[in-house]
């Protein structure tokens, strides 16, 4: 594993060179792609290790990171400080890799941390508009607020085990405490309902690239560190997981309804990715090997979903200067050659083939309902709303008379086409692979 931390550690020298970075991003990835992997740890060292469930994400990280560099193209473009934006996007990159394959959790508790500092000055330097310093303030204290409680109880079980190996520790002592400090800051980073306040600010008032990075990669962090530590306290997950469900089956059906009525596309695809992570709260509390594998496979899909998703309203934003709904009707006329690229990824956000999104949910479903046969009926409004907010998007986006200020049509570039079939095809094409995210 350390050759792929040196390889990102020598790319920061050629910051100066846009295309050269991005090369080699997709190299790393595809050398990546074809290494080995297992459900077993493999290429274990006394830091580092690689399971399936590590080997997953971190494709996805260094896959996002290229295509976050694609379609910052207008940075370079208008010269806006593109070399610090690439050392930011690369040092991000080194942060989240090293998150997904430390096998030691002080390790990983620092880097889970310190990836909100790239992300922070993305939103802070390269924003919209200037209510992007109350949004990168609310991304910053909800984070740290939950993050201190897990803090101490990693120092708590390093007292107890002295070590700290993921593979080593165990606890099973009558301490609540310790089980809602370990799990915490994964439910604000995934984010859970009731802790999402912060996610709809950041994603709206962030650059193209911080809105990938965040839908992509970074709530994917609460869900992989909720699979890793539950095993630390197995006896408390089985006995209150039902509170995590319960909230989040509520959660996901309000926040369903709370899409139908928003009035900015950004912020739609920012409150169905909450949506979209209540079911893989639910699947992992689930505690069967089904929701896992259902929650890992979402995550995947969810993550080249909702980062094309908003590629798309990037794309409708540098044509328009605007993400309203109401003066971005009708872009079917104005941009007839993206309408299928709205179409597809409006589908794949509502589950249908041959998405990802879909297997991971009937995966998330079955074991729900093996749980308790209550939750059923929350299971299905929300599969209908989410079909119902994903028509919306596309129906109002690409319907309609366009504002009568745009008297012409725009074709995309071809580096547009690129970015969203590197999206697409991985998010419905891995479905030919399933055997490769079960985690049986």
């Amino acid at each position: 594993m350390l050759k792929f931390i040196v390889f990102i550690i020598f790319l920061i020298p050629l910051y100066f060179n846009f295309w050269l970075i991005q090369s080699m991003m997709f190299l790393l990835c595809i050398l990546l792609m074809f290494s080995n992997y297992g459900f077993n740890y493999t290429m274990m060292s006394y830091f580092f290790s690689i399971d399936l469930i590590s080997l997953g994400f971190i494709i996805l990280s260094i896959w996002i990171s290229c295509l976050m560099v694609m379609a910052s193209f207008m940075i370079k473009k208008n010269n806006n400080y593109p070399g610090s934006f690439i050392l930011l996007v690369n040092l991000l990159m080194f942060f989240l890799i090293v998150s997904f394959s430390t096998n030691n959790y002080l390790l990983f508790y620092f880097f889970f941390e310190s990836s909100l500092v790239p992300t922070l000055i993305l939103i802070f330097g390269w924003g919209y508009q200037p209510k992007r310093l109350s949004s990168g303030y609310y991304l910053l204290f909800y984070t740290l607020l939950a993050s201190l409680p897990l803090l101490l109880s990693i120092i708590y079980l390093y007292n107890l085990n002295g070590s700290f190996m993921f593979m080593i520790n165990s606890y099973n002592s009558n301490c609540l405490y310790i089980y809602i400090g370990l799990i915490m800051a994964f439910l604000v980073k995934l984010p859970m309902f009731m802790f999402h306040f912060w996610l709809p600010k950041a994603h709206v008032e962030a650059p193209i690239s911080g809105s990938m990075v965040l839908a992509g990669i970074l709530l994917k962090l609460g869900g992989y560190g909720l699979m890793r530590f539950m095993y630390f306290v197995p006896n408390y997950f089985i006995t209150y997981n039902y509170i995590w469900i319960v909230v989040s089956l509520y959660g996901g059906v309000l926040i369903s309804l709370v899409c139908l009525v928003q009035s900015d596309v950004k912020s739609l695809i920012a409150y169905s990715s909450v949506c979209h992570m209540s079911l893989v709260l639910m699947g992992i509390m689930t505690l069967f090997c089904w929701g896992e594998s259902g929650s890992f496979m979402l995550m995947l899909g969810h993550g080249l979903c909702s980062s094309g998703l908003f590629c798309l309203s990037n794309i409708m934003y540098e044509r328009l200067n605007s993400r309203s709904f109401f003066i971005s009707k009708g872009m079917m006329s104005f941009m007839p050659s993206m309408s299928l690229f709205w179409f597809m990824f409006c589908s794949s956000n509502m589950a249908s083939p041959p998405s990802m999104n879909l297997l991971g949910e009937i995966m998330i479903i079955n074991s729900l309902i093996s749980w308790s046969s209550f939750s059923v009926l929350f299971l299905g409004l929300m599969s209908f709303l989410s079909a119902c907010y994903s028509l919306y998007l596309f129906s109002y986006s690409q319907h309609g008379n366009f504002y009568s200020g745009y008297n012409s049509f725009s074709c995309g570039y071809v580096r547009e086409y690129l970015l969203l079939i590197l999206h697409w095809l991985p998010l419905n094409f891995f479905v030919l692979k399933l055997n490769m995210f079960l985690l049986l």
